[in-house]
């Protein structure tokens, strides 16, 4: 089966770097006109640089901080003024790690914001051109984590619990005009977010990353991290006419690492 993706436009969060990246290079491979999300506009112009562009996409990029939930409402709503997206990819990092007793209401407003916010919004502004064109792909790059909770991730537990709940919800309101709305449960990827939690906490406990590493991937059923290009080739297959019948899913990608059904 071959994907391809030409003629469609698509928006990839967080996509200077990780999962993100890989996602943005995997649907320009397969032909889509690639919008890239991010903060850092030198980081931008230089993946926009490296894009496959063999179909002639004009890709282009967005600066918008995700953690200003004012600032990125703004730049959004005035791209949206001009523009439509056939697919959308919501990713973005998470909030800091902590515990139910470490964090304040201020702290689940701010991880709301971020999270959820940023993601409805964008959201809601994307499926106006999409109901227009009777064709429309949501992506939501989630965790594994909303099945199997983490302790010292409360609000990530929460605020992504909450996007998967609304996902389900949206996805009946959208399907019978030819949008999908999906999530992906991420496991451990080799990402340079990963290589930093776990050299904090190498740090903090006092052992050498590459022991620590080899224990996290030890818990793994395949004995691995995962490889964002196939992240990435999950991605494309649900953002494609042959995943038309796949909407309100979550799917998990953690080579085995769930324990639960």
């Amino acid at each position: 089966m071959q994907i391809s993706l030409k003629g469609k436009k698509a928006i990839v969060g967080g996509s200077t770097q990780g999962i993100g990246k890989a996602i943005a290079f995997e649907l320009a491979e397969c032909g889509a006109e690639i919008t890239l999300l991010a903060r850092n506009e030198e980081k931008l112009k230089q993946i926009i640089s490296e894009l496959p562009c063999q179909y002639h996409q004009k890709h282009n990029y967005l600066v918008v901080d995700f953690s200003d939930f004012g600032n990125y409402k703004k730049v959004i709503s005035d791209y949206f003024k001009n523009h439509s997206v056939d697919i959308l990819i919501n990713n973005t990092t998470g909030p800091n790690g902590g515990g139910a007793f470490d964090k304040s209401v201020d702290d689940y407003q701010t991880a709301f914001d971020l999270l959820f916010k940023t993601v409805c919004f964008i959201s809601m502004e994307a499926i106006k051109g999409m109901k227009d064109n009777h064709f429309g792909r949501i992506i939501n790059v989630s965790s594994i984590t909303v099945k199997e909770p983490k302790q010292n991730l409360v609000l990530s537990n929460s605020i992504r619990s909450a996007v998967l709940s609304w996902s389900k919800t949206l996805s009946r309101d959208v399907a019978p005009f030819g949008i999908t709305v999906n999530n992906i449960l991420t496991g451990f990827f080799d990402t340079e977010r990963l290589n930093s939690l776990y050299q904090k906490q190498a740090d903090e406990n006092g052992i050498p990353l590459d022991v620590l590493k080899k224990k996290m991937m030890s818990e793994i059923p395949v004995g691995r991290f995962g490889d964002p290009k196939e992240y990435a080739y999950l991605t494309a297959f649900l953002a494609s006419e042959n995943a038309a019948y796949i909407t309100g899913t979550n799917i998990p990608i953690d080579g085995g690492l769930l324990k639960s059904i």
